[in-house]
Formats: structure tokens, C-alpha cells, sequence
């Protein structure tokens, strides 16, 4: 039974005419220019001084710690997300008056949730990337000029992740908009999911 599904009453069949299309450029242009804006803030925290050769030793045990756990993390999560990849393709009804092929929707859809999640992997992993790259940056800036500038490493450091998210999630939602116009709601689920 399937009756508390969202979709059961169909998805929104939208259509699209040459402002919406105007207008989906236009956000994907602003999903590239949130992704250009944060690797610019990678550039600008990277910039700054790591500090004494001891705080260089600790960051480097740091950075080593983090990336075992995220390559760890990364290797359990592919094995469940091939799995509900598969699961999303079968379960998942595709709606009877679609304009693409229900095979084209199934593997958009499976594909757009392998992609969402690539999305939300890439963002975990730059973010702690950089985040045990600009902890040493932010002791030593604390230690050499003061608050001020610590504080200005630290929050460009987290504004990366936020960027990262923002950029990667209008990205792959606009993409799914101006690869499957209508049919975009059925597809979307999965990337989203």
C-alpha cells in the first residue's frame, strides 16, 4: 500500500516556457558562482600562516585522524547507497501521463540520488578538509595578531562548507529542472532523498 506516498495523487506536471527557462540559467549560474565563492575562501584560508613546526606536527595528526574517518565513513556509505539506489529504481512509481519513459525517470531518478549523495559527500569532505587545514591557521593567527584575525580565518573556514552546500544542491536541483522540464518532480525525489 502506497496511499501515504505524496505522489500517489501524480506529481506536478510544470511547464515550461521561455522565462522559466530564463530563469533556471540564471539559478544555475548562481549554483556556479557559490561554488567559484568558496573555492575563492579555500584560496584566502590556505593563504595564511600554519604557525610554529610543533603546531604543524599536531594539524598534520589532526588532518591524518580526519581523513581515515571520512575514507572509512565513505567506504560503508557507498555500500548502502548502491543499494537504495537499486531500491529507489523499483519502488518508485512513475507517473502515467510522463513525458519521458518510465525507464528514463527510474534511472534519472536512481542516478539523481547516487549524484545528490556524491553532492553531499564532496561538501562533507571539503568541509573537513579544510576545517583541519584552517584549525592550525586560526591557533596561529590568534597567537601572532589577535582575535580579530583568528576569528576571520574561522568563519571563511565555515563558510566553505555553506557555500559548498548551497552550490552543490542548486547545481544538481537546476541541472534535474533543465534535463527533465515536467517529469523534474519524479526525478527530483531522488536527489533529494
Amino acid at each position: 500500500m502506497v496511499g501515504w506516498l505524496a505522489q500517489e495523487s501524480g506529481p506536478i506536471q510544470a511547464r515550461f516556457g521561455s522565462g522559466e527557462n530564463l530563469a533556471l540559467w540564471l539559478i544555475f549560474g548562481v549554483s556556479l558562482v557559490a561554488l567559484l565563492f568558496a573555492w575563492y575562501l579555500v584560496r584566502e584560508v590556505l593563504a595564511a600562516p600554519e604557525g610554529t613546526e610543533k603546531m604543524k606536527e599536531i594539524a598534520r595528526a589532526i588532518q591524518e585522524g580526519a581523513k581515515a574517518y571520512l575514507n572509512r565513513q565513505y567506504r560503508t556509505l557507498a555500500v548502502f547507497l548502491a543499494v537504495l539506489a537499486v531500491v529507489l529504481f523499483f519502488v518508485l512509481p512513475v507517473p502515467k501521463n510522463a513525458e519521458h519513459s518510465a525507464l528514463s525517470i527510474r534511472f534519472g531518478r536512481s542516478i539523481a540520488f547516487l549524484l545528490g549523495a556524491l553532492a553531499s559527500m564532496v561538501t562533507g569532505y571539503v568541509g573537513m578538509w579544510l576545517a583541519v587545514r584552517a584549525n592550525v591557521r586560526t591557533a596561529n593567527a590568534a597567537r601572532e595578531t589577535g582575535l580579530r584575525r583568528a576569528v576571520r580565518i574561522a568563519f571563511r573556514a565555515g563558510g566553505v562548507a555553506g557555500m559548498f552546500t548551497v552550490g552543490m544542491g542548486l547545481f544538481g536541483a537546476t541541472l534535474i529542472l533543465i534535463i527533465y522540464k515536467g517529469d523534474a518532480t519524479s526525478v527530483l525525489v531522488g536527489f533529494g532523498f
